[in-house]
């Protein structure tokens, strides 16, 4: 089963600040905001969404395909996808540019701060579906990205017949109201974390409800507390795994997203599907950086029934290993 990742590839940059961010924020000066944190350690990995999602999907027994640019600085990274069986042959090396860069700093109570250096990310949009797809596509999924590049594969999607993931996340501070309403719009899903939510409602002007109305499943996390997954007037409520150790955040959201992508290629019900999200989080929780984790689909599956117990369509996944 054929599944395309679009979305930033990225050089990850992850610090670790000793203390609390909400400590040195002075609210009544906010509007003129001026701090600077002295982190303990800065650590550099392999990071950006698509390839994020990708790891842990082949991590889970698919072989999923990136289409995406990255900068003369990948090669290393390359080899590194394509040992893990992902198909990188769309994704485009750039002349003269850097691989993006993601540097973030995460404080003692996994608040973080972050910031993103687009790259050879900002020539995203010089791949196409049209060009660089062969053959069927199960689901294709538009994540994080050079904005013009998100709007046309929406666009590319549609003309197709390419069901598509949407997932704005962190761009939807870039993209504009109309851009939000288009994507959402005859999605087979929308995926994003609850303060995304309330972002996403603000710019396109709609209520929960109106953007559930737009997509066929509307999934939102609400980090410790789990997700919830909404589809019409139906709510499946999904609880964590619970993390052996925590030891940082950053990657947690995609490797989510990827249990999610999953369970639906197998037509998996949305109780075990979401359930896959959790546990898939929690492996990545686990690590330090987004694609440290590792595990066979036989151990996953034995850690799953430890948390949530058994259930019949672990048969069904266990036959892929």
């Amino acid at each position: 089963m054929s599944v395309v990742l679009t979305g930033s590839i990225a050089y990850d940059y992850i610090m670790s600040f000793p203390g609390y961010f909400k400590d040195h924020i002075i609210p009544e000066k906010i509007h003129e905001l001026s701090v600077s944190f002295l982190v303990d350690s800065m650590k550099k990995q392999r990071g950006g969404i698509a390839p994020n999602i990708a790891y842990t999907l082949a991590l889970l027994g698919e072989r999923p395909k990136i289409m995406a640019t990255v900068g003369e600085d990948f090669e290393d990274y390359r080899r590194w996808l394509e040992l893990h069986f992902i198909d990188t042959s769309a994704i485009i090396a750039i002349p003269d540019e850097f691989t993006a860069s993601f540097f973030v700093s995460t404080d003692k109570a996994q608040n973080q701060i972050a910031s993103f250096y687009t790259g050879a990310m900002a020539h995203a949009h010089r791949v196409s579906f049209h060009d660089h797809v062969n053959g069927n596509i199960e689901l294709a999924v538009i994540s994080p990205n050079d904005p013009r590049a998100m709007t046309q594969y929406v666009t590319e999607c549609k003309e197709m017949g390419i069901p598509y993931i949407y997932d704005a996340s962190q761009q939807i501070i870039r993209l504009s109201g109309d851009d939000l309403r288009q994507g959402c719009t005859g999605s087979k899903m929308i995926v994003l974390n609850d303060y995304e939510l309330e972002m996403l409602k603000n710019k396109t002007g709609w209520t929960q409800d109106e953007i559930a109305a737009q997509t066929e499943t509307l999934i939102v996390t609400h980090s410790e507390n789990g997700s919830k997954i909404y589809q019409g007037e139906r709510v499946v409520e999904i609880p964590i795994a619970p993390p052996h150790q925590i030891v940082e955040p950053t990657g947690t959201g995609d490797a989510y997203r990827a249990g999610i992508i999953k369970g639906v290629l197998h037509n998996f019900s949305w109780e075990f599907t979401g359930r896959l999200g959790a546990l898939a989080a929690t492996y990545a929780l686990e690590e330090y950086g987004t694609q440290s984790h590792r595990y066979t689909l036989a151990e996953f599956i034995e850690r799953f029934k430890q948390e949530f117990g058994e259930w019949k369509e672990l048969e069904k996944l266990k036959a892929q290993s």
